[in-house]
């Protein structure tokens, strides 16, 4: 994350680890997929700044739908915009201590 979230872009970030990788068996939070969260009060609108673990991920419309979905379900009246990018691109670093431990099954 390159910035400091406020508390309901927290919410929306922390509820993205409802989101699982179908590959990885590891929610997209602790893979360190999602770059930025931001809220359009005015427009209603929540923006998630996203990769996937490469280009070519065959489950890439899978997760976007599932973010889509869990956002939409939770955050009634608001719109999804999700950015897909590839810079910075995803390397083995993005993930977290505990995406790690549940990738190693330790």
């Amino acid at each position: 994350m390159t910035r400091e979230l406020n508390e309901k872009e927290n919410e929306v970030f922390l509820l993205l680890k409802g989101v699982i990788d179908p590959e990885l068996m590891v929610n997209i939070i602790d893979l360190g997929l999602v770059y930025d969260v931001s809220i359009g009060e005015i427009d209603k609108s929540i923006i998630i700044t996203m990769t996937l673990t490469s280009p070519g991920c065959p489950m890439g419309d899978a997760i976007k739908e599932d973010v889509q979905q869990l956002i939409l379900k939770n955050y009634e009246g608001y719109s999804v915009n999700i950015n897909l990018v590839w810079e910075p691109p995803w390397t083995l670093a993005n993930i977290t201590e505990a995406g790690n431990i549940a990738l190693n099954g330790h």
